[in-house]
């Protein structure tokens, strides 16, 4: 959920991939850097980067703090702010709205200025809260895509 200037915007997470530092695809693979830092201080912060120059990227670091573990959000569903989104992301569908590791960061207004943030403070404007929702069908596991190191390794999880 992203609060700021007065919009909400949230959506329900259903794809993911995991990363870590032993990960020859993982920005932690070659340690700490001035760009992926974040990765590797305390859980629950956000290491936003630019992909290919272009989209903002984010992921939620899940590690313990000096070990380069995160998890790139990739994907989820709207739920609040869809008008917002679809402003954000105009002439797209609804179903391109968040469908993918950039098009998530655009429709939620998240970009590098919101690197390193606490996902877990309560007046954070970006939060990642349990919504009570049940998955009620199988969660789909496979390789992880748009990677060119270790791109077999089982760590890209999907919510149907």
């Amino acid at each position: 959920m992203v609060e700021r200037d007065g919009t909400h915007v949230s959506g329900r997470i259903v794809e993911t991939e995991a990363y870590m530092q032993h990960d020859p695809a993982s920005h932690s693979f070659n340690g700490p850097t001035s760009r992926n830092s974040v990765m590797f201080g305390p859980p629950g912060r956000l290491y936003v980067y630019r992909s290919y120059g272009i989209h903002w990227c984010a992921n939620v670091v899940t590690g313990v703090e000096r070990d380069g573990q995160a998890v790139l959000l990739r994907a989820l569903v709207p739920v609040d702010g869809l008008e917002v989104m679809r402003s954000r992301r105009a002439g797209r569908p609804d179903r391109e709205l968040c469908n993918g590791p950039g098009k998530l960061c655009a429709a939620l207004g998240i970009d590098g200025d919101d690197n390193g943030i606490d996902l877990t403070g309560v007046s954070s404007a970006i939060r990642i809260v349990d919504d009570g929702s049940e998955v009620t069908e199988a969660v789909s596991v496979g390789p992880r895509i748009g990677i060119t190191k270790a791109v077999d390794t089982p760590w890209r999880f999907r919510i149907p």
